[in-house]
């Protein structure tokens, strides 16, 4: 007996040890609040078809900063400026990374694009290509004459309806996949109907964009319970790779062009748009570390197409919504331009510093619309301590713009529309400065194209109420424009507006 009572003491004095060693070796890490998670599906049920907001209402009890699970995966989601600040500039080498989603491998080229390519030697020579060559001041300068042929059409198509419903949204998709098509390919590949030169039509086009731009925003199960990645529950997998054929198809082809007209010219061979840009960079690198393939080509005009033409065309169409529900602000904007135009011609490119009321008008719609209300989301590289919290190493971290958009501290009235607010006091700018409005993402990944998609934005919105008077259909009012939001990587609005255009300037310069 006094044996066996031995072995025992010896046994549990052995375990004691055990336990004491692992809790010294492991102690208990300090994690943020957050709502608590379901067995397997963590909180992925409680976040419905609006995430940005489910998120936003969390935030209200658990705080700034919140820990959910993402079936097996953590997931911290910051809600205010401040916690924007702390990943994406104090910890931005942290958490410079993506998640690997599916999204990435399937319409991405296997995480070669500038959205989804992973912190590494790939993303940063993309990147160095896209600030040091593509989105110049020069360079963007060089192609204002194709802005400005394209929005003179964009107009001209508006004034052929006047008096007539027009669908807004469908002039401003033709015009910004027109002038981002140029800009990026020179031809535009694409026609109201298939032809021998034209792969696909325009609308069909319209559809892969629209797509893309779905699938690169759900909550796609197998990315968060991988054991149930196999059996793709929700069918995103098997549209991911029919969108990626038919990319695939088109990028083929628009390469194949592009390289024999570049084979033609020989040593004469100047490049005229992005694609040639990108194609004379592959020919020309010689970097021993990484090299610029034809698919990271094909993977980052790939980025410049949809994400061009979708960011650029969805901010419009969220200011023009604004403004024909606020006609108070609407007046004031065509006082502004009146004033520095005359009324006697376009707004250009060159008049916007002396708009301030327009770009706080932009300003103010990026606000309560930004371009994606949750940003892609970061990935962290490393185990460290964020905010006296310890974050494990691969935890995905999502930045809610749409949450700091309407964050009570930093806005008055914040579900209000009032362009006012950024004329008052500290300039608040938009491209990542300033953290309590982030419609780009700031630190390393940022949006390089920013600056491109501002420049048709600000002369487009300006002069379509510069040009037109818009009324409603017979039966409708203001009160029926659609503000709901459909969800992906950017939210559009649900329903687009119909409206009646008159114009309102000489008639020599709808011609």
């Amino acid at each position: 007996m006094e044996s066996s009572s031995l072995v025992v003491l010896t046994l549990a004095f052995l375990a004691a040890i055990v336990f004491i060693t692992k809790k010294i070796r492991n102690p208990k890490k300090k994690t943020p609040p957050g709502p608590k998670p379901w067995p397997i599906v963590g909180n992925l049920l409680q976040l419905g078809t609006l995430p940005h907001m489910a998120l936003h209402e969390f935030a209200k009890k658990y705080g700034e900063l919140m820990q959910l699970k993402y079936g097996s995966r953590t997931v911290l989601v910051a809600t205010s400026p401040k916690m924007a600040e702390t990943f994406l500039k104090t910890y931005d080498s942290v958490f410079a990374s993506r998640p690997p989603l599916a999204s990435g491998k399937y319409t991405g080229y296997n995480f070669q694009d500038m959205t989804w390519a992973p912190y590494g030697p790939h993303w940063r020579k993309a990147r160095k290509i896209y600030l040091t060559e593509l989105f110049t001041p020069k360079r963007l300068d060089s192609f204002e004459y194709i802005r400005v042929e394209e929005r003179r059409t964009f107009l001209s198509g508006i004034y052929a309806q006047r008096g007539k419903p027009v669908v807004i949204k469908n002039h401003i998709r033709r015009y910004t996949l027109s002038s981002i098509s140029r800009v990026v390919l020179s031809d535009k590949f694409f026609s109201d109907h298939k032809t021998d030169t034209s792969l696909v039509s325009i609308s069909e086009f319209h559809e892969m964009i629209d797509e893309w731009m779905v699938l690169n925003g759900v909550l796609n199960i197998g990315d968060w319970i991988p054991w149930l990645q196999f059996f793709d529950l929700q069918g995103y997998v098997k549209r991911m790779k029919i969108l990626n054929d038919k990319f695939e198809v088109f990028h083929n082809y628009v390469i194949a062009d592009h390289m024999k007209r570049k084979n033609l010219a020989g040593k004469n061979f100047v490049p005229k748009d992005m694609v040639d840009v990108l194609l004379q960079f592959a020919e020309d690198d010689t970097d021993p570390e990484v090299k610029l393939t034809i698919e990271a080509v094909k993977a980052l005009v790939h980025d410049l197409m949809p994400g061009g033409t979708d960011t650029s065309g969805v901010t419009m169409e969220w200011a023009i919504h604004e403004l024909l529900i606020h006609p108070r602000v609407l007046a004031k904007l065509r006082e502004e331009i009146d004033r520095v135009t005359g009324g006697e011609r376009w707004v250009q490119e060159d008049d916007y510093p002396e708009m301030p009321y327009l770009e706080a008008i932009i300003k103010e719609t990026l606000r309560l619309h930004p371009l994606s209300p949750l940003l892609a989301p970061h990935f962290a590289l490393e185990d460290c301590n964020v905010a006296g919290y310890d974050i494990a190493k691969e935890t995905v971290v999502l930045i809610n713009t749409w949450s700091i958009g309407r964050h009570p501290d930093h806005w008055d009235d914040p579900y209000e529309f009032k362009p006012e607010r950024f004329l008052q006091g500290k300039e608040i700018g938009m491209t990542g400065q300033d953290f309590s409005l982030l419609p780009f993402g700031s630190g390393r990944r940022k949006c390089p194209g920013y600056s491109l998609g501002l420049r048709l934005v600000r002369t487009t919105v300006a002069n379509v109420f510069h040009g037109f008077n818009w009324k409603f259909p017979e039966g409708t009012k203001a009160e029926d424009i659609c503000m709901v939001e459909r969800y992906g990587l950017t939210t559009c609005p649900e329903v687009p507006a119909t409206v009646i255009p008159e114009p309102r300037l000489p008639i020599h310069l709808y011609k």
